[in-house]
């Protein structure tokens, strides 16, 4: 399967639920966090030194935060609780040193936030943690074909873009991207870009709401027009190419003149991005072992995928969500065990 392809499935493979179906096999309380203490020995380089992990305000973030706070124990560190902050307001806090690591940082979708708190001086963005993520625009399947729409410089036209108005403003709404996220700059980008700004308005607040909103109309049979991004549950409940397609642009707008076109030569308008880890510079070169277990974590996007439908469906309490991570441990522990050895392999003497 090719990297499009990748995009474009749900990702719905027996393989994701076969780690989910571990999860009713893992043992674990809130009082142990996520059961991962360990005896004291002399494996574990970072044995009593305290991380401070941050993340959005996007709850499915959490699986792969508390996946990596997880090994971090299994190497001796304590993990605080994790502390939900914006982007741009993390990358700052880690390079100053008032936290210690951001598993969700989008490369390069964040690079000016990682530029602006100091770049390389300050901090360290290692590994690739998880990718490759795709981004863009989609609209019901059942529009697309009936109005033959395939790219968004379509609604350039005031009657296509009508098509997709909720309010009665004549504009077609996008469900957009919160302030804040890095993703809402590039559609305010391509709305100048792609001369869509007298048709289409980028609607904003809680994503969470708008795409629930979004849902709600497609369920009745109303034509939607919305941004998402891989992995994320939407698009296990809007499955492209049954339920929704994704739109091409014009031309690729890129303000750092980076290419958005795939293989297979279709152009959604974002950047192929890989999940990074940023850490704080002066606290990794303090400790190799876990910046080199930043480097090895790998984590499907089709388990992220299968892990966010388990949120939706109602499974999305911080218990369930450190279930949900106890349990891939579990099936993937060879796997897992590996990461840690090589974390321990590349502690200083």
């Amino acid at each position: 399967m090719n990297q499009t392809e990748n995009f474009k499935s749900t990702s719905r493979t027996k393989r994701r639920f076969q780690w989910l179906s571990a999860m009713a096999l893992a043992v674990l309380t809130l009082s142990t966090s996520l059961a991962m203490a360990q005896t004291p020995d002399a494996g574990l380089p970072g044995k009593g030194i305290k991380v401070q992990a941050l993340q959005s305000s996007v709850a499915e973030e959490t699986f792969q935060t508390m996946l990596v706070d997880a090994a971090l124990e299994k190497l001796g560190y304590a993990p605080q609780p994790i502390k939900e902050v914006d982007y741009p307001a993390a990358h700052i806090a880690i390079a100053n040193g008032d936290a210690t690591f951001l598993a969700v940082h989008w490369d390069p979708l964040h690079q000016d936030y990682y530029d602006n708190a100091g770049g390389d001086a300050k901090l360290l963005r290692t590994g690739q943690y998880a990718g490759p993520a795709a981004q863009g625009y989609l609209i019901d399947k059942a529009t697309a074909e009936k109005y033959r729409i395939t790219n968004i410089g379509q609604l350039a036209d005031p009657a296509i873009a009508r098509l997709f108005d909720q309010d009665g403003d004549g504009k077609a709404d996008l469900t957009g991207c919160n302030p804040g996220w890095g993703c809402e700059a590039m559609i305010e980008h391509h709305l100048d870009a792609y001369k869509l700004r007298s048709t289409v308005k980028h609607v904003q607040g809680s994503y969470a709401a708008l795409i629930a909103d979004t849902i709600g109309r497609n369920k009745r049979g109303k034509p939607i027009l919305y941004y998402t991004w891989t992995p994320y549950w939407v698009s296990g409940v809007l499955v492209p190419g049954k339920d929704v397609v994704w739109l091409q642009v014009p031309f690729s707008a890129n303000p750092q003149k980076a290419n958005t076109r795939l293989a297979d030569g279709s152009d959604y308008g974002f950047s192929v991005n890989t999940t990074r880890i940023v850490v704080n510079r002066a606290w990794a070169e303090k400790n190799p072992a876990a910046v080199k277990l930043f480097e090895v974590m790998r984590l499907p996007i089709a388990d992220i995928s299968a892990q966010n439908e388990r949120m939706r469906a109602g499974e999305n309490t911080q218990a369930d969500i450190a279930r949900h991570t106890a349990g891939w441990i579990k099936f993937h522990q060879q796997l897992f065990d590996g990461w840690i050895a090589q974390a321990r392999a590349a502690a200083k003497p």
